[in-house]
This record gives C-alpha cells, sequence and structure tokens, in this order.
C-alpha cells in the first residue's frame, strides 16, 4: 500500500490522502460527528468521521468498533495546531481488521497486580508506550556514547560457572551434569577482554536471586558496563560522571516528547551537568550522622540512606572508597588505607538510589588469589580469571550502570517495573 504511512510522518503529508494502520485508542461521537483516536506505534491522530462524507457502511463501521479494534483509516490529513502533534485525519474510508472483545483496561484505577497480570496488553498504554520509548532511545544514546569513544562491545555470557558478587543470589541451572549459573555481571569476562582491546563495554541481561521487593530492584536487569586498561579509580570516575551527564542531556532533547507524556518535571535533570560531587564513605557517613541516623561505620547504605546522602546535592553524587568487607572480592584496596576499597558508587536525586557501581579490580594475582579463598570461592572456577594476573597484568577499572534505574530516574517513574517491558519480581514470573 503504497500511501500508507506512519503518524510520526504526517507531518511530510500535509494536503494529501494517506492510509494509517492500527489499533482503536478511544473513540466519541456527537450526534452526526465521531471523533476515533488511532495509534499505530509511533504516535496516536485523531480522524474525523461526518456521517454525511462516508458511505452508510463505513458509518455503521465506525459504530461497531471497540476500543483496541485494529483498523486501516484513510483521509486527508489536515493541519490543526490543537490535535496532538499539530494533524487530524479527515477520515473519507475505514476497514476493519479485528473487532477487539471488551477491553479489561479502562480507564479507571486498576491495582498494580491485575495491570502487572495484565502487562502484555498494559504496554498498550499511553504512559508504558513513553516509558518504553525512553528506554529504547536511552539504551541507543549508551551503545553511541561508547561506540564513539573507541569502544568495543564485548557480549559476555549469560550461562557462567562463576559468581561475580556473591554466591547468595545466584540462580543456579543444570548445565550436563555440571552446576552453571545466570550472570550477575559480565564484569569477570570484560577484563580479559580489555587486555586485548584497551577498551570495552557490554550490555545485556544480568540476573540476581534477592528476595527483594523494593522498588528499585529486579531479578533480571540490564546492565551496561564498560571496563578499561590502565584506568585507576579517578579514571573511571571521570568517565562515569561523562557518561551519565551525557546520557541525561542527551535524553532530554530526544526524548521530549515521552517526558511531556510522562508529566515529568525536568528541571533536577537540567542540572545534571560536571563536575558531579565526590565525597568519600566516610564523609558519606558524617552526612548521615549529621541527619540523626543510626548507622555503623563499616555497614552497606541501604535505600534510606542512599536518599539522606544525595538530599545534600542537586545533582548525581559519587560516594568513594568503601569498607573492604562490604565490597566484592575482586575490588582493589587503598595502598594508603587497605580497609577500603577503591570502589564508588554514584547515586542518583530523588530518591532513586545507587545507579552505577565500580571499581579498581585488583591487579596482583597473589592478592586476588588470596581474597578468593577469603571469600570461600572455588578457586578453579576463577583459573581463567586468575591468568589475567600471569600475563602482563596491568591496573584497571570499570562499572555498570543499571539501564532501568536510570531509566526510571530520567522519566521520574516510580518503580522499575514499568521501566522494562515484563519485569521478573519475587513472586512473579507471568506473564
Amino acid at each position: 500500500m503504497s500511501d500508507v504511512v506512519y503518524i510520526e510522518d504526517l507531518a511530510g503529508h500535509e494536503g494529501e490522502t494517506v492510509s494509517i494502520r492500527g489499533w482503536l485508542y478511544n473513540q466519541r461521537s456527537s450526534g452526526k460527528i465521531a471523533f476515533l483516536q488511532v495509534r499505530d506505534g509511533t504516535g496516536v491522530v485523531q480522524a474525523i468521521v461526518s456521517r454525511n462524507d462516508v458511505s452508510e457502511s463505513v458509518w455503521e463501521s465506525v459504530g461497531q468498533l471497540t476500543q483496541e479494534s485494529s483498523l486501516i483509516v484513510r483521509g486527508e490529513v489536515k493541519a490543526d495546531e490543537r490535535a496532538p502533534g499539530g494533524f487530524e485525519l479527515g477520515l473519507e474510508d475505514l476497514e476493519t481488521i479485528h473487532i477487539a472483545e471488551k477491553y479489561p483496561i479502562t480507564p479507571k484505577e486498576h491495582g498494580i497486580e491485575f495491570l502487572m497480570d495484565q502487562r502484555h496488553l498494559w504496554l498498550r498504554s499511553s504512559r508504558q508506550i513513553a516509558a518504553m520509548k525512553i528506554r529504547a532511545k536511552v539504551t541507543r544514546i549508551c551503545r553511541s556514547y561508547y561506540d564513539d569513544r573507541g569502544f568495543t562491545l564485548i557480549d559476555s555470557p549469560i550461562l557462567t560457572p562463576a559468581s561475580a558478587e556473591g554466591t547468595s543470589t545466584l540462580f543456579s541451572t543444570d548445565y550436563f551434569g555440571e552446576t552453571a549459573y545466570l550472570t550477575q555481571s559480565g564484569q569477570l569476562y570484560l577484563e580479559p577482554a580489555c587486555m586485548a582491546l584497551g577498551k570495552v563495554y557490554c550490555f545485556g541481561p544480568t540476573f540476581r536471586a534477592e528476595k527483594s521487593k523494593t522498588r528499585r530492584h529486579l531479578l533480571e536487569f540490564w546492565m551496561l558496563e564498560p571496563e578499561v586498561a590502565f584506568a585507576m579509580l579517578d579514571d573511571i570516575m571521570d568517565l562515569a560522571e561523562d557518561s551519565i551527564e551525557h546520557v541525561v542531556q542527551t535524553a532530554l532533547v530526544e526524548c521530549a516528547d515521552e517526558l511531556e507524556v510522562l508529566e515529568r518535571d525536568t528541571t533536577s535533570l537540567q542540572r545534571v551537568q560536571k563536575p558531579f560531587p565526590r565525597i568519600s564513605y566516610d564523609e558519606a557517613v558524617e552526612i548521615l550522622a549529621g541527619a540523626g541516623e543510626q548507622f555503623e561505620w563499616g555497614d552497606d547504605f541501604g535505600g534510606g540512606d542512599e536518599t539522606v546522602i544525595s538530599e545534600q546535592f542537586d545533582r548525581p553524587v559519587m560516594v568513594h572508597r568503601y569498607p573492604t568487607v562490604v565490597k566484592a572480592f575482586y575490588m582493589e584496596p587503598d595502598p594508603e588505607r587497605p580497609e577500603v576499597a577503591l570502589a564508588v558508587d554514584m547515586l542518583a536525586p530523588e530518591g532513586y538510589g545507587e545507579i552505577i557501581g565500580g571499581s579498581q579490580r585488583i591487579h596482583d594475582h597473589d592478592l586476588l588469589l588470596s581474597r578468593i579463598h577469603e571469600h570461600g570461592l572455588n578457586e578453579d572456577a576463577y583459573k581463567w580469571y586468575l591468568e589475567i594476573r600471569r600475563y602482563g597484568t596491568v591496573p584497571h577499572s570499570g562499572f555498570g550502570m543499571g539501564l532501568e534505574r536510570v531509566v526510571a530516574w530520567i522519566s521520574g517513574l516510580p518503580h522499575l517495573r514499568e521501566t522494562i517491558p515484563y519485569p521478573r519480581l519475587l513472586g512473579r514470573i507471568y506473564p
């Protein structure tokens, strides 16, 4: 059908007669005039139908339409400043593809469990479409950032024999008689890759079997992880800062329409400009104490702690040099204070918490081996990882950025479940 166009392209067809294929989003009628809101995945357009201007069969078809019925509408593209997108369609003809059954999601308030059960249909709502488009655009922005700066994409495996973040949160599976795990991170496989290619990154799904029901946690989520040879902690902090500024400022432009649909106040996002504040874990503990929070040095921050800390700043804050005991086995200790690790977390404002976690990695073979033993890990499973430190070892650093947390923050969404098409949560694997 040569005259079929997408709604997002209507501006280039003003005055022309075109066809749009899509679904009925909503409708209302006023006597002999009907107003059909048609969506096609790229936008929504209002098609105006006058009974006097169409055949009786077309008018009858209009009256039979139900919400989410699939159809093809044909008519003249007319400019109208009041219309969404600035255009509407003067409907001349209509072809019904399928009359939808009574749609279970209505304009009334629905409970979140009901909406989650209907996630495959809830995705069609304007807010969910906006969230998915922001996710897709942020993904593209992130990939372009690293691609344009000479990083090589490395696809780390999803099935692994080893743990990156601790054995208590692993999903295990049988691998032809051996135990394998769903990856918690692609980092361990990026480290040898950066020794080959210098600057690498992976971007893919990761899994944590955490029994958590907070708004900041998913059991399956996507993570972008760069790893850089010869990079020290300050280098990787610079990279994290620059990348987040770029992602947010680019998203403000490229996702403007979607952010408007979500009614996101972007004032705080406009302040995401370098430099970001950098504070030590010790200074963060002092902030908590000053706020009257009960917190012991040596503990890890919870979500509430992160919120209190980030509230002191108007843009993301980077907290560095955490106690070694609360960080992963592979993190380099500070040579001046071995009790703290050369690690950093970036905390987003507005209560969104940690969006980046990274560190300088241990590059000394014997120190890494001792840490593997201290953490009770199977040395044989990490033989290949240790060998990196035997053949031209160098300092190297990297971090992981949680895609869903960044999308939630940029979008102003209260829960990560709306930032991924089909969320996997504690007690939920349907649909």
